[in-house]
């Protein structure tokens, strides 16, 4: 099996465009949650959101810079954020002028739900007005497997081209499975990520139907907070993170920056509820477990652990059972970036891993932020409350969990 490691990282994220920027805000603590202003959303329990700051600063969301505007008529958001989100990461990677077979270079871009605007705004426009009002790039702004598909017209790329959606697991399922194709040689590069854009009326409305979101709608800062028993739900968001994997040897030779290597990939089902995660993170357990085998580490070598922490009552308790049974209370900490970014759907695994392998680059875990009160099960285990703090970090879990019970797990760690 060939060695597979990360030579670029692009975000479009509630914390910021760019992966310094919303790195740095990451570290910081400093929140991307927003009350919502650009729909009503007067009837609904939630009115909180994370998302991108629209803008032509540093650090803000501007589709211009790599979409022409004409282009972007036939797209909708999940794509425009893969496509902003993919440029920064090929970029940095130094694959733009790439001389190489280009067949060999893959896409492997999901969603977790795509973007519900669009659906929902047809199927108002066709009850309105009738069918002949549908525009024909309905269809191809909705298709799930989209942005995979434009990031590999746009860049030539004629490799293995898939888009998985595995809910909230799809990010990280979309880095296992291109790393997977990498280390089987049927490739040797991959664009790997997710993409979401479910801040909508229609998404707010659904996820608030089903009693999921937190309803702190005065103080949408403090509103994600895993872990404590204030919390009442988790805040919705939206984005994009783009990974380029590759080949350590092909790497290598081309004298590519490397932040991390993909060193485990787990995968698992509950097989016990439709949304509701299995008694004690047992099924989250068994994928981190799978993770750890393919990596060959041991638990007590992984220094911190990126965690799902959605600031749910039953899914923070259990994977926290799971994690603390696994880990017990040594080196290992975990933290939730979810606190200050909401939770992206879809794209969270990918965000994610992007934060994981800044905190093996800077050797510093960022906190998990409104982390108060803690619940009981916490006892003495290092959850990061408020303030990152500086540690040796040569690998890190990142962790996934989506409805369906579907489960990922993610090892990276420091090449030396």
């Amino acid at each position: 099996m060939k060695k597979v490691v990360i030579t670029g990282m692009g975000i479009v994220c509630p914390t910021g465009t760019g992966i310094d920027y919303a790195w740095k805000n990451i570290v910081d603590g400093k929140s991307g949650i927003r009350q919502v202003t650009d729909f009503d959303v007067s009837d609904t329990p939630s009115k909180i959101a994370g998302f991108p700051i629209c803008g032509t600063n540093p650090g803000e969301y501007n589709p211009d810079s790599v979409i022409e505007p004409r282009e972007q008529r036939k797209m909708e958001k999940t794509i425009m954020y893969a496509m902003v989100a993919a440029d920064e990461a090929i970029k940095d990677a130094k694959l733009e002028n790439y001389t190489g077979d280009k067949n060999r270079i893959g896409v492997s871009v999901g969603s977790g739900v795509g973007d519900l605007s669009t659906i929902s705004t047809t199927d108002a426009d066709i009850i309105e007005n009738g069918a002949k009002y549908v525009s024909p790039f309905f269809v191809p702004k909705s298709i799930i497997n989209m942005p995979a598909g434009y990031i590999s017209i746009k860049y030539g790329f004629g490799g293995p081209n898939i888009a998985m959606s595995t809910a909230c697991a799809t990010g990280a399922h979309s880095i296992g499975e291109g790393a997977e194709i990498i280390a089987h040689g049927d490739a040797d590069i991959m664009i790997c990520g997710g993409s979401e854009s479910a801040v909508c009326r229609l998404g707010i409305a659904g996820f608030s139907a089903m009693r999921a979101l937190s309803t702190r709608n005065d103080d949408p800062e403090h509103a994600s907070r895993p872990w404590d028993k204030d919390r009442d739900g988790f805040v919705i968001a939206e984005g994009a993170g783009i990974l380029v994997l590759e080949e350590y040897e092909h790497a290598i030779k081309r004298g590519a920056k490397i932040y991390a290597e993909v060193a485990g990939f787990g995968m698992s089902a509950d097989a016990h509820h439709i949304t509701a995660p299995a008694p004690n993170g047992e099924g989250g357990k068994r994928a981190m477990l799978i993770a750890l085998e393919k990596s060959g580490l041991k638990p007590e070598e992984i220094d911190y652990i990126n965690a799902h922490g959605t600031s749910t009552g039953l899914g923070d308790v259990g994977e926290l059972i799971a994690v603390k049974e696994l880990f017990g209370n040594g080196n290992t900490c975990m933290s939730s970036t979810k606190s200050v970014t909401g939770h992206l759907l879809g794209a969270a695994g990918a965000i994610e891993a992007i934060f994981s392998a800044l905190s093996i680059r800077d050797n510093i875990v960022p906190p998990t932020m409104n982390l108060d009160n803690p619940i009981d099960e916490v006892g003495d285990f290092n959850l990061v409350p408020n303030k990152a703090q500086k540690r040796d970090v040569n690998a890190v879990l990142s962790n996934s969990f989506g409805f369906g019970g579907t489960n990922a797990s993610l090892i990276l760690k420091r090449v030396k």
